[in-house]
């Protein structure tokens, strides 16, 4: 017979506590099982001793009887020394997804904008600042400007009359 070491939920509604049992494979989450070799209530605190209670000796002679723990009931084990658990390696299970990448393009296109927007503002309160200097000398060039300006007008109506 195939069996498992696994959890056997109890407690009321958002109120959980779990047995860790040795149950058949085919036996329902919360059924019939053969033996209960512990508890694990995941209300207390993480560094409370009475979290997890395990009966390692039992422990120890359903896994070598051929007893397959679940993932969470492997964790207490190895904690307990019962037995080693290999730890998972997903690399991808940090990466955001497609819809989150757009996002952070976006977000990163519209903070370059705003940056660009500060920068070319600031150049040109640089430029008001020097300007005061140049803007004296402007008017004087943009009046040389208009007094030529009607003497070519002039020229050109007697060139056409």
């Amino acid at each position: 017979m195939a069996t498992s070491i696994r959890l056997s939920r109890g407690g009321s509604k958002k109120r959980p506590y779990y047995r860790i049992v040795v149950a058949d494979v085919r036996a329902p989450r919360d059924g019939k099982f053969i033996e209960r070799i512990g508890s694990y209530n995941p209300l207390l605190a993480k560094t409370d001793e009475k979290r997890v209670v395990l009966d390692t000796e039992r422990a120890k002679y359903w896994v070598a009887n051929g007893a397959q723990p679940t993932d969470r009931v492997a964790r207490f084990l190895d904690a307990a020394g019962v037995k080693e658990r290999a730890p998972r390696n997903n690399p991808n299970k940090g990466v955001p997804g497609e819809k989150a990448k757009d996002r952070a393009e976006e977000k990163a296109a519209k903070i370059a904008e705003a940056e660009e927007a500060a920068k070319a503002a600031a150049e040109e309160a640089t430029a008001a600042a020097a300007a005061p200097a140049v803007e004296e000398e402007a008017p004087v060039a943009e009046e040389a400007a208009a007094e030529e300006a009607p003497a070519a007008e002039a020229g050109e109506e007697q060139a056409q009359g």
